[in-house]
Formats: C-alpha cells, structure tokens, sequence
C-alpha cells in the first residue's frame, strides 16, 4: 500500500484521468473529493461490499430456480422432428 502525506486543498493523481482532493481534515475524519470519468464508479468500501454482496446473491442459481425453467424447456415428444431447422433457412445453391 502507497501512503501519502497531504493536507487540504492539495490533490493526488491516479493516472491520467482521476484526482483525489483533500478538502477537510478535523480530528480523525478526512473529507476527500473525486474528479474521474462517468465510467469509473466510486464507492465507500461498506458500499461496495453490498454492491458486490448482492451481486454474488443474483448470480447463484438455485433448484428451485432450475425447476421452474425446466416448465417452459420443450420435451422431446414436443421438439420439432427436423432438429429445429427453421422452415425458412436459406437454401445453398450448387457449387460446378
């Protein structure tokens, strides 16, 4: 870990594009502004981890989950007997 030393209304660069502002320091707390591009996300480290939390919890597929998808899978007494070939595929033309 990088550790720096500055005090307010001095900045920090992180390549290019972002800076870290010290706007306030009072007692054990430090105010801090971000300029960075739209695309670059910011958050506190408590927010995060429940960004991330939440992602891990939507992600996980459960047999509950697969069950009720299994309902709408065709069987195959109900597929079409030519392999699911669409009836209006493009026709290939002899080649001489």
């Amino acid at each position: 870990m990088l550790t720096l030393t500055r005090s307010v209304g001095e900045t920090i660069r992180i390549g290019d594009d972002i800076e870290v502002h010290v706007v306030e320091v009072r007692g054990g707390t430090v105010r801090l502004g971000f300029k960075a591009p739209r695309e670059v996300t910011i958050h506190r480290e408590e927010v995060y981890r429940q960004i991330a939390e939440a992602n891990l919890l939507a992600a996980q597929v459960t047999a509950d989950t697969l069950g009720a998808l299994a309902a709408f899978a065709p069987t195959p007494a109900t597929a079409p007997a030519d392999g699911g070939a669409s009836p209006q595929a493009p026709v290939q033309a002899p080649t001489a």
